[in-house]
């Protein structure tokens, strides 16, 4: 497996992608005054860049087993079919929002999975208890809601003959980046700011899709 310009840069331009959501919903809790201790950020980043991790082998092996222009359609499709939900982001979270009626009865649970559509509508519920601080357990939570869009495209990506090595060693570094850099950017902010990057990461897909080709 070689780490040429092209590849790193790949991988950091998928990294990237993947890192909007983090950035955006750390964004909000620092404008919040809701602080991720560090600890936290390195849950968060170690789920994260794990289940990617998990994704990519999977497409790898996936990949071996199928003739070149079957893993070309596949990577363009599920690298297009991403970008374009991702584009339509606002949307999805605008009615999860308007039909989830949990929010008062809901208690935390990792393992709930309604919760953790919630999460994914209102990343910044994450902190169940008010503390305005991220507990390990909250964070564990939020990075499986961070996680969704990573299983399909670190799949997709190393369909499309990405460097799996390069992907997942760029989101190891790119995912506490972003959040740390989201959270300074937001109490920098001193408001309450709706800050949603999906359309950015949904056109950054998209057009890796096309490049596949």
């Amino acid at each position: 497996m070689q780490f040429s310009p092209s590849a790193i840069f790949e991988a950091c331009i998928i990294a990237s992608s993947l890192s909007m959501d983090a950035f955006a919903a750390s964004f909000a809790y620092g404008s919040n005054k809701i602080k991720i201790p560090f600890k936290s950020v390195q849950i968060i980043n170690f789920i994260c860049s794990f289940i990617l991790g998990v994704s990519l082998v999977t497409g790898t092996l996936m990949r071996g087993c199928l003739p070149d222009i079957v893993t070309k359609i596949i990577c363009f499709g599920i690298l297009f079919v991403i970008g374009v939900i991702k584009l339509l982001d606002s949307v999805t979270k605008s009615i999860i929002r308007k039909y989830n009626n949990l929010n008062k009865e809901l208690e935390f649970s990792m393992f709930n999975f309604k919760f953790i559509l919630q999460l994914y509508a209102d990343p910044e519920k994450a902190d169940v208890d008010s503390s305005k601080v991220i507990s390990p357990m909250e964070a564990a939570s939020l990075a499986i809601a961070l996680s969704f869009d990573g299983i399909a495209v670190g799949f997709g990506a190393a369909m499309g003959n990405a460097n799996s090595l390069s992907v997942f060693l760029a989101s190891l570094i790119s995912g506490p980046l972003m959040i740390l850099l989201g959270c300074h950017a937001g109490q920098k902010a001193a408001q309450k700011l709706s800050l949603n990057l999906s359309w950015l990461s949904g056109l950054i897909l998209i057009i890796l899709a096309f490049l596949k080709l």
